[in-house]
């Protein structure tokens, strides 16, 4: 019995093992490019589901999906009915392990052959350069999940002697409920729903249970693996609790429709094996897995805007609206947490050059009160809390394009914090704003900040980053040309030295308000090109590019 259980538990854990290798090898050979992909095709609930659903069965993990979705839903990358789309894909693409195992890993004792993959991984993992020695753990991965599988075979065999699992009841609504319950604790202890169905097919294949009390398993699995995703969101952001909340709300719904019409689907599967040819065993539990999941999905997808609303309702944001995004689990994934970043900075630049923009402006020759979004000691308190988070983002090598959106986000920041002790006007504003040459050059510095903070927002027509730099550059020109003039008249005697000095120093903090936005469009909106050299120390000679 010793040699039994241990068999068992050691043919659990080498599945678990090669099941997070290749998850990680993975992620860490293409996960860039599965993260872009991720984000790039997920433009409607449908495509969501279909990037969901493909990068699951690519790294064999629908908990590394969700656990992904809800670090992109923080950094505000992904809307969140897009996040649900690709959580019901992920519930989907993970019935492909259950293929895998059944077609290839019982089918055909492959685990002889597997061992050399492992072998093969270990060397590209100690020889290998760059991403490419990521593939390594990968291939071993693969190859220790079938020795798993084999190993797990044989305990089963064992246990069929000593144990008769058969015997316990699998009829009635209380012995599926039971099975349901075992199969939801299995996948809690094994954190893997994929280890927890691995484990149901291949006692299944040895006849230790029946197809009635896998089924049931299967079920529970399902249900079980939304753990990882809630375990994931505990202390995240109210998007990343969503997101989770999705997950759990889904499995737990779809998985008890499954336990509702089970007799229905074992009477499908049964005229499946006898007028379509599938097989009995392994490969029709396969089936029922994707088929009760593929039920979910059909009933949840056409409603995925009203059943995300539903849970918005449920967990609203009642957080500071610049640094939402901004959640300490995306710290783990450095070029989320930069994206997320960028995004933040992009959000408080916005109502920054808005908050402005409302004061060259104001109604009734009034001061218009600043809404809690653009409010300056709002503001200011928004960008320390993005300082504090861009210091936490581990350093990113120079070799990933995301080093130079960090870079790019230092260059705004600095920006930013440049332009927050502007957004309230000097006395000098006050005391110039009926000058004909000032308030030419308002209209003109607002007309800049509102392009620039629509820009930001990504509601400017094309061509608009342009434009504001074109403006930027008129701005700047026009100082220097208002101030040859505001010099000569108080050189005439037109006026006085003291208005003059108040005029000139309205027009200076005008030009820097176009400057700030130009710059900070380019870092945030543009390719961060470097100033051009004709601005250095011509235009705004106490500024760096």
């Amino acid at each position: 019995m010793t040699d039994t259980l241990f068999q068992l538990i050691g043919g659990i854990g080498l599945f678990l093992l090669g099941m997070v290798l290749l998850t990680d090898g993975l992620k860490a050979f293409a996960g860039e490019a599965l993260r872009q992909a991720l984000v790039r095709f997920t433009g409607t609930p449908l495509k969501a589901f279909g990037s969901g659903a493909l990068v699951t069965v690519l790294v064999q993990s629908s908990s590394a999906t969700t656990v992904a979705v809800i670090g992109f839903v923080s950094a505000g990358l992904l809307a969140f009915p897009q996040a649900v789309g690709v959580v019901l894909g992920a519930s989907l693409g993970t019935t492909g392990t259950g293929w895998i195992v059944s077609i290839l890993g019982l089918k055909i004792s492959i685990g002889l052959y597997a061992l050399p993959l492992v072998g093969i991984g270990a060397f590209i993992r100690l020889l290998g350069r760059g991403r490419w020695q990521a593939l390594g753990p990968a291939l071993g991965g693969f190859g220790l999940i079938f020795l798993g599988i084999d190993t797990l075979q044989s305990g089963m065999q064992g246990l069929q002697g000593r144990v008769d699992l058969g015997a316990l009841p699998s009829e009635g609504a209380a012995s599926h409920l039971l099975m349901t319950l075992i199969g939801a604790f299995m996948t809690v202890v094994m954190q893997s729903s994929s280890a927890a169905v691995a484990t149901t097919l291949t006692a299944l294949h040895t006849e230790s249970i029946t197809f009635a009390q896998a089924s049931s398993l299967v079920i529970g699995a399902a249900i079980g693996t939304t753990i990882t995703g809630a375990l994931a969101a505990i202390g995240g952001s109210v998007p990343a609790k969503r997101t989770a909340l999705a997950h759990i709300g889904f499995n737990l719904a779809t998985g008890l429709i499954a336990l509702a019409l089970l007799p229905l689907f074992l009477r499908g599967i049964g005229w499946a094996q006898l007028h379509l040819g599938l097989e009995p065993g392994a490969t029709s539990l396969a089936a029922f897995h994707t088929a009760f999941i593929a039920l979910g999905v059909l009933l949840f997808l056409p409603f995925v805007h009203r059943f995300s609303r539903a849970i918005e309702r449920l967990l609203p944001d009642r957080g500071p609206a610049l640094t939402r995004h901004l959640d300490p689990s995306l710290l783990s994934v450095p070029s989320v947490a930069v994206e997320a970043s960028l995004r933040a900075v992009r959000e408080a630049s916005a109502a920054a050059l808005d908050a402005v923009a409302a004061q060259l402006h104001p109604p009734s020759g009034a001061a218009p009160a600043a809404s809690p979004a653009t409010d300056a000691g709002a503001l200011e308190q928004g960008v320390r809390d993005i300082q504090n988070f861009v210091a936490q983002v581990p350093p990113l090598r120079e070799d990933q394009p995301m080093s130079r959106g960090r870079v790019s986000l230092l260059h705004a920041l600095d920006h930013l914090t440049r332009l927050l002790p502007r957004v309230e006007p000097p006395q000098s504003w006050r005391a110039t704003m009926d000058h004909a040459l000032i308030r030419r050059q308002a209209e003109a510095s607002r007309h800049l900040l509102m392009l620039a903070a629509q820009g930001l927002r990504g509601e400017a027509p094309e061509g608009w980053l342009a434009e504001v730099e074109q403006r930027s550059l008129a701005l700047s020109q026009e100082r220097r040309d208002g101030r040859r003039q505001l010099l000569q008249e108080t050189a005439d005697g037109a006026s006085g030295p003291a208005p003059a000095l108040d005029a000139l120093d309205a027009m200076r903090w005008l030009d820097r308000l176009g400057y700030h936005a130009w710059r900070l469009c380019n870092y945030l909106a543009g390719e961060g090109r470097p100033e051009p050299a004709r601005m250095v120390g011509i235009a705004h000679p106490d500024h760096f590019p």
